[in-house]
């Protein structure tokens, strides 16, 4: 005789790692890229982690005091004396660096903490949201770095900062001319190829920057998937127990080499918004 009720069947491995890469999103993706549809997770957490920043750097300019300093204040003073001096050897002029510097603090601020989401357990924050819902398939991800559209969008508003100092520093008929006459010289047959290769040149550059922030994280959400399996497959056999010592070996051991991992990717960021606005200031 049938039961009367039944359990609902445990996901697969790969069904897993397929609901972990879902986006809790304002509406039905139709395609590959679909621009009318917003991952309101990536919004969410890129949005509150920017303001805490913004927040602790608040926090420790206003505490901030002449006399030995506490250790929040030293952490910070060090950054923000790191990215000074990375300023100043990339972009030479005194009064861009005024806003340089700190857009390149801030820029390296926020991506480290959207980094730093992909350190906390795969299943903890989707669980609460589906306590919090109602819904034990709601999906939720919370590293804002592993969505592409967020580490292009990043990388699209450096394309502009870029262009806007090329038109600030050059003046707008000065970088028209740089266009057409770099990298080969002010021959007007060359004017095409030279705008091609310029064209070329920014298309490469925000595309680069973006995937390679994109691809290490989204490759590093996908190892903790793999190593929270471990753990999930656990028993009282031998393999089983042998799973589970392995997820905590594991797990301990890729948490602590994904700490630099995404302060290299904050860093490398950081540094390639530098190199590409300091471009900007240079004339051919």
């Amino acid at each position: 005789m049938a039961a009367e009720g039944h359990e609902t069947a445990a996901p697969s491995a790969g069904e897993y790692i397929i609901h972990h890469l879902q986006h809790f999103q304002s509406g039905t993706q139709k395609g590959i890229a679909d621009f009318s549809v917003v991952n309101l997770d990536s919004v969410f957490f890129s949005i509150l982690l920017g303001l805490v920043g913004c927040f602790f750097l608040w926090r420790a300019a206003r505490s901030a005091t002449s006399g030995v300093p506490g250790r929040f204040q030293a952490a910070v003073e060090i950054l923000v004396e790191v990215v000074a001096d990375q300023a100043k050897g990339i972009v030479h002029s005194a009064e861009s660096r005024k806003l340089v510097a700190p857009l390149a603090l801030t820029v390296f601020t926020w991506i480290f903490l959207m980094n730093a989401m992909d350190l906390l357990p795969v299943d903890l924050l989707p669980w609460i949201w589906q306590n919090i819902t109602g819904d034990h398939h709601a999906k939720l991800r919370v590293v804002p770095t592993a969505d592409l559209s967020m580490t292009m969008g990043l990388s699209i508003g450096v394309l502009v900062t870029c262009l806007i100092y090329n038109v600030k520093m050059k003046g707008a008929g000065g970088w028209a001319h740089e266009l057409v006459a770099a990298p080969f010289g002010d021959k007007v047959y060359l004017y095409p190829v030279n705008l091609a290769m310029q064209l070329i040149e920014f298309v490469a550059k925000t595309v680069s920057h973006g995937m390679r922030l994109f691809g290490n994280m989204y490759a590093g959400e996908l190892i903790f998937m793999l190593i929270a399996l471990m753990g999930g497959a656990w028993s009282l056999s031998a393999t089983g127990i042998g799973l589970a010592i392995g997820h905590i070996i594991a797990g301990s051991v890729w948490a602590i080499f994904h700490i630099l991992i995404i302060t290299l990717q904050a860093f490398v960021f950081m540094m390639l918004t530098l190199v590409y606005i300091g471009q900007a200031h240079d004339a051919h």
